[in-house]
């Protein structure tokens, strides 16, 4: 095997990977680039030799270690997906299963998943793809993962709100997180399921539940809020999309969802105008999918390629990568709201810092903003836990 530790994902060409920048926070999506580094290990990566396809990839990638020493890119990490079979757990599937980090990835859903798993395992990239339907195989699925990542339950249709979805995808959240307590407690859990302001609070009272609750590795993925927010900002003020940064926090629901467009790096200046209407916009990109769509899904794809990111992070960070930064919807103390997304530091424990410094010096507009949000997400919050709660009284009551 070849002794540079040196490799290039696929996720870089697929534009998981962001170009990092001269501020003090380098990267959020867990890679560096290196513009010295020219060296590739054929055998570290599964783009193996094909010179073509390496040489289209770029900036080089070289992950590095706390200690300064290079990350060995063997991959090692095991993966579960929940909810695999459905239309984020597809392409979800897919992107994870480029990632050269990745050793198996487990697919789980009640029905349909062994088509998606005989379909994935085509791809000629390290990890292995084993599939588990039903109830029965859950276990099996969560014993020995690291990443646990939940897209389960029903997707949003026209007409319909976050709101809507919480009778059914608060059950099914709240069964799988049991299981997950059950099998795999010190595994990062990525929480996609809707409404993510309810089913976060929900995941942690059934952690706590079952005394395994770790705050720092629980997660509600919001990371599409700000894949948006740079995809608008960066057409809106004709930007380099690879420089754009705009951290979003709150929640991820309507106006709980706040892009803090004044923090956007690059540095950029936006008329009142302007911030009202790519604000609005990124609160209600959801609903701009559903509609477009008429009937026919919700924001799968850009839902999975978010996802993909996050996992991407959580992955560097358990690998050793000191400079991992994601916007995710976490336990905070940045305010007296007990749950909040904000931008935090990520390392091989979870969450190692919040970023509490983006909510400083914002504008009027944003500070206006966070106040109005505040109500709205403490109810979401609220009504998280509560259910959480009455199920677990109607359990003891039987």
């Amino acid at each position: 095997m070849a002794s540079t530790v040196t490799f290039t994902s696929v996720s870089t060409q697929a534009g998981l990977i962001q170009k990092p920048r001269n501020t003090s926070v380098t990267s959020y999506s867990g890679l560096k680039a290196s513009p010295s580094s020219v060296s590739f290990g054929s055998e570290s990566s599964f783009l193996g030799r094909n010179a073509s396809l390496r040489a289209s990839v770029a900036p080089r990638i070289v992950p590095k270690a706390a200690s300064g020493s290079q990350i060995s890119p063997q991959a090692s990490y095991k993966v579960a997906v929940l909810g695999a079979a459905g239309g984020i757990g597809q392409p979800l599937g897919l992107l994870i299963k480029m990632s050269p980090l990745v050793s198996e990835l487990h697919l789980y859903d009640i029905a349909n998943v062994k088509g998606v798993a005989a379909d994935l395992s085509h791809c000629n990239t390290p990890a292995q793809v084993l599939d588990f339907t039903g109830p029965s195989e859950l276990a099996n699925c969560l014993k020995g993962v690291d990443v646990v990542v939940i897209p389960a339950g029903v997707p949003r249709k026209p007409g319909m709100t976050r709101d809507d979805l919480f009778n059914i995808n608060a059950s099914i959240v709240k069964s799988l997180v049991e299981a997950v307590a059950d099998n795999c407690p010190d595994a990062f859990i990525h929480i996609i399921s809707n409404p993510v302001n309810s089913t976060v609070p929900i995941a942690a009272e059934v952690l706590k539940q079952k005394g395994v609750y770790n705050p720092k590795k629980l997660f509600g993925v919001t990371s599409l809020d700000v894949v948006r927010a740079n995809t608008f900002v960066a057409q809106k003020k004709n930007l380099k999309l690879i420089d754009v940064d705009v951290p979003v926090v709150g929640g991820h629901a309507g106006i709980t969802i706040l892009p803090l467009l004044s923090k956007t790096r690059p540095s950029v200046t936006f008329t009142d105008e302007e911030t009202e209407e790519l604000t609005k916009r990124i609160q209600n990109a959801g609903t701009e999918v559903v509609e477009a769509k008429a009937g026919a899904g919700s924001a799968t794809l850009s839902m999975a390629y978010a996802a993909a990111r996050f996992v991407e992070s959580s992955l560097r960070a358990l690998a050793g990568d000191p400079d991992v930064y994601e916007c995710t919807f976490i336990q905070s103390e940045v305010n007296d709201l007990p749950f909040f997304a904000s931008r935090v530091k990520l390392g091989k424990n979870g969450v190692e810092s919040v970023v509490s410094a983006d909510l400083e010096g914002v504008t009027e507009y944003e500070a206006k903003a966070l106040e109005a949000l505040k109500a709205e997400l403490k109810g979401s919050i609220e009504k998280g836990i509560a259910f959480a709660n009455k199920q677990q009284e109607a359990a003891a009551s039987v």
